[in-house]
């Protein structure tokens, strides 16, 4: 199964989390995906640490569709206030919607992600 990789891994992986050696394995087992909204929020982030050639390497990730279903975001918020899961940001629901209709899982280290899959079908890596 392929891997949506969040920003929140990506930033923490770039500064040089030891504990992220996970990262490693997908890239060498060729798991890794991204999608529109991640890389416009790394790229920024890449451009001001002058990052040229790992924006090139972070645009060679396998894109996934994004398709938004605003009905379907505004169900999922709805679903995450009702159970107390609170300051999810539409970024958020939009990754965690991507990663449903393209059957990823999500590496994240949010731990908002980790409550909203109790809930609805979000499979965690």
């Amino acid at each position: 199964m392929s891997v949506l990789v969040d920003t929140s891994v990506w930033i923490a992986y770039f500064r040089g989390a030891a504990n992220l050696t996970a990262v490693d394995a997908l890239i060498d087992q060729n798991l890794l995906a991204t999608n529109d909204l991640l890389l416009a929020e790394l790229i920024p982030y890449l451009r001001i640490q002058r990052q040229s050639r790992l924006i090139r390497l972070m645009q060679t990730i396998p894109r996934c569709p994004l398709t938004i279903q605003w009905d379907e975001i505004i169900d999922m918020q709805v679903l995450c206030l009702r159970h107390g899961i609170n300051k999810v940001g539409l970024p958020d629901l939009i990754i965690g919607q991507n990663a449903i209709q393209n059957g990823l899982a999500l590496f994240t280290l949010d731990r908002h992600f980790s409550l909203m899959s109790k809930y609805m079908p979000l499979s965690l890596h």
